[in-house]
């Protein structure tokens, strides 16, 4: 067994191996406080057959009892299929370590981190990162790190490494991700309140300052394993025969297919080029998706030949060039909002659905429980590219397009005690050519505006590329199409205000990049968000005065905490009467917090306003001299009690029933009956004694 330790921002990093998980071709434990990950990393002995792509799988396992938890489902205690934070921190896990294999390595890699302990101050996404590269550089697979990786915050102006969960949550201005080798980010994810981007661009070199202590242990980890310990596995790389070979073939025919404007036209006549090719040199000893990925190699080259030595992009756009933008809204007749957003060839249905309090979503992890009232959600139907696929709900992609835009429009939600909402937004990517998760921010901007959510800015979304040679020559993309992805080295997503930035997520497809790309990047982004902008205020320069009409009111109220069970009633009988009365369920909710805050939300006005007096008088404080219009519930021989609202009822004494002498009770009144009463007296005991006679005009004598 072997131990390392190190310092990562203000915590001991403990890294341990040779003790737990021995059979896995590389194990390893990383400690940051009481947070403990184990991350194991096995590699299959044999390539797998007829793929062209490196098949990499990261699995992050949260346990429950790393926390000391049970879960909260009455029926299932075994933790399940991973929940939305397990899938978004396998792929932050999965995206700088994906680039660091070398080319032509189709052996099955699977790491798994399972968190062993959780101490609710040190998220273990980061953790998940450091533990999942050191477990790689022990074990056999050709992987060429160590990365390291840190979260840093801004507190009250300062840039701040491993911030708390607590610190995030109530004090920080960003939260940002950054992994990278000694020299290079590789990746960055950051979610933040308007930071602008020289001080987004401070804190990645901080962070990537920071993190160099992770990679230092990491170093002093394998300081025992020589290069030679490593398997040496086969890469299966084209012979250059081959490229020479199609390359001649292809001719010029590339060029003229890859420059065409439009995304259908050029996938036609590259599925052309493809086939004669395929026909021309598949064979036995050449299969088909060695000559597929030759055929890629070959139309890669001729796209980042003319864009480093023309600036020539495949839709004629200039670097810094937006593509055109066209923006609708209000566009279906009952959700309520709805926009679509449509840049180039790629079309983003942006709908709005707001509920009541009671809509928010539990969340049910090893960390904290809480609830979310904003949902970002993203569908990408294969019809989408024009491709045929079974639909077997939203992956792993999906997943984290939604999450990106979500947390790109979360600092612009209005706080629940100004907009007492539940918010869900869904968008439908209709067809895309890349980009479409920022086509979704813009999208959902306008949706939220046109459903009248009163969001404080509108904010936009863009996507930069780059492309980059052995010399160190750069060239920046604004707005990416999906040929510009493919065969780029990076995919850099930027959203935010006029402002400053709101979310930002980079994925790199090399062996990452130096701080002067990320300059140029963050202030061609900034121009080119500014840009798209400016239109979509064409569209809409401001949230709808007015929720849609059909659209839940909610009004909220306050009451005294003790007066809860006044209102619920025994076995919730108050609260399901008012309920019933107000249409039911699908019409009217109340929801109620310990504090004693009360939603009513219905679809109803006439309803809603029913309910709320009703809670008003329910646990109102009556006074002495207050008049009531109630209803007789019950006649004793001494006198009526009498309902002033729902819950609560005082006795009027036979001889408060009239002017003149009563004999009998039901001489003047019967059960339901409709009674004015006084409030005469609250006695010591809190019981009301009420008036019919001092509401009556007294006697001529």
């Amino acid at each position: 067994m072997e131990k390392f330790e190190s310092k990562l921002g203000s915590s001991k990093l403990t890294m341990e191996t040779g003790k737990l998980a021995r059979l896995a071709s590389g194990s390893v434990t990383v400690r940051l406080g009481d947070t403990v990950v184990l991350a194991t990393a096995s590699i299959a002995e044999k390539p797998r057959e007829g793929i062209d792509f490196f098949p990499l799988l990261v699995d992050f396992e949260e346990k429950m009892y790393a926390s000391g938890k049970i879960s909260g489902s009455r029926f299932i205690k075994r933790e399940g299929r991973a929940s939305e934070n397990a899938i978004l921190t396998s792929r932050l896990t999965d995206r700088p370590l994906r680039p660091l294999f070398p080319k032509g390595f189709y052996n099955d890699v699977q790491i798994v981190i399972t968190v062993l302990s959780a101490d609710l101050v040190h998220d273990p996404d980061v953790l998940s990162i450091i533990a999942a590269s050191a477990a790689l550089m022990l074990s056999d697979a050709p992987f060429d790190g160590p990365v390291g990786a840190i979260r840093v915050g801004l507190i009250h102006g300062e840039l701040v490494a491993n911030p708390s969960y607590e610190q995030l949550e109530n004090e920080s201005q960003l939260d940002l991700v950054v992994a990278g080798t000694r020299d290079r980010v590789m990746m960055i994810e950051a979610g933040a309140n308007e930071v602008d981007e020289a001080t987004m661009l401070r804190a990645i070199k901080f962070a990537h300052e920071a993190m160099q202590p992770s990679i230092d242990l990491q170093h002093q980890l394998i300081a025992g394993k020589q290069i030679s310990d490593k398997k040496n596995y086969p890469l299966h790389l084209p012979e250059e025969q081959l490229i020479t070979k199609v390359a001649e073939f292809v001719g010029t025919k590339a060029t003229e297919a890859i420059y065409h404007p439009e995304k259908t036209g050029r996938n036609t006549r590259l599925a052309e080029l493809r086939e004669q090719v395929w026909q021309t040199f598949v064979s036995e000893e050449t299969p088909e998706a060695t000559v597929a990925e030759v055929f890629s190699k070959i139309v890669s080259k001729e796209f980042r030949k003319n864009l480093l030595e023309k600036d020539q992009r495949p839709d004629g756009r200039k670097l810094d060039e937006v593509r055109p933008i066209t923006c609708e809204v209000g566009i279906l007749p009952r959700p309520h909002g709805s926009a679509l957003f449509t840049r180039g060839e790629t079309q983003a249905l942006t709908i709005v659905t707001l509920g009541s309090a009671g809509d928010e979503q539990m969340i049910d992890t090893m960390e904290l429980d809480t609830t979310k009232r904003y949902m970002h959600h993203y569908n990408f139907p294969p019809y989408a590219t024009g491709e045929i696929k079974p639909m077997r709900g939203p992956g792993r992609r999906e997943i984290g397009h939604g999450a990106l835009a979500e947390r790109a429009l979360l600092p612009m939600i209005p706080p629940k005690d100004s907009f007492p909402y539940t918010v869900r937004v869904v968008s439908e990517i209709l067809s895309s050519n890349g980009s479409s998760s920022m086509a979704s921010v813009c999208g959902s901007t306008l949706s939220l505006m046109d459903a009248g959510v009163p969001i404080k800015k509108p904010v936009s979304g863009v996507a930069m590329g780059v492309v980059t040679d052995d010399s160190g020559n750069f060239k920046i993309l604004t707005d990416i199409a999906g040929i510009e992805d493919f065969n780029g080295d990076m995919d850099f997503k930027v959203a935010g205000t006029k402002d400053g930035i709101t979310a930002m997520q980079l994925d790199m497809k090399v062996r990452g990049l130096g701080f002067e790309v990320f300059e140029q990047a963050f202030a061609q982004a900034y121009k080119g968000r500014m840009h798209i902008l400016e239109i979509m205020q064409q569209c809409l320069t401001a949230p709808r005065p007015e929720l849609s009409m059909y659209a839940p009111r909610v009004t909220v109220i306050k009451i005294h905490p003790d007066k809860i069970r006044e209102v619920i009633g025994p076995g919730g009988k108050m609260i399901n009467d008012m309920i019933s009365r107000a249409g039911g369920k699908s019409i009217t909710e109340i929801n109620i917090e310990d504090d004693g805050t009360v939603y009513v939300s219905s679809t109803n006005a006439k309803y809603a306003t029913q309910v709320v007096d009703e809670i008003k008088n329910m646990t109102r404080e009556v006074q002495a001299g207050e008049k009531f219009v109630g209803k007789v519930t019950r006649i004793m021989d001494f006198g009526a009690f009498v309902e002033i609202f729902p819950g609560t009822e005082g006795l009027v004494h036979i001889s408060q029933l009239a002017n003149q002498r009563v004999e009998k009770v039901t001489d003047i009144v019967k059960v339901g009956d409709t009674l004015p009463v006084v409030v005469v007296e609250i006695d010591s005991m809190g019981r009301l004694n009420l008036s019919h006679k001092a509401t009556l005009p007294k006697d001529a004598r």
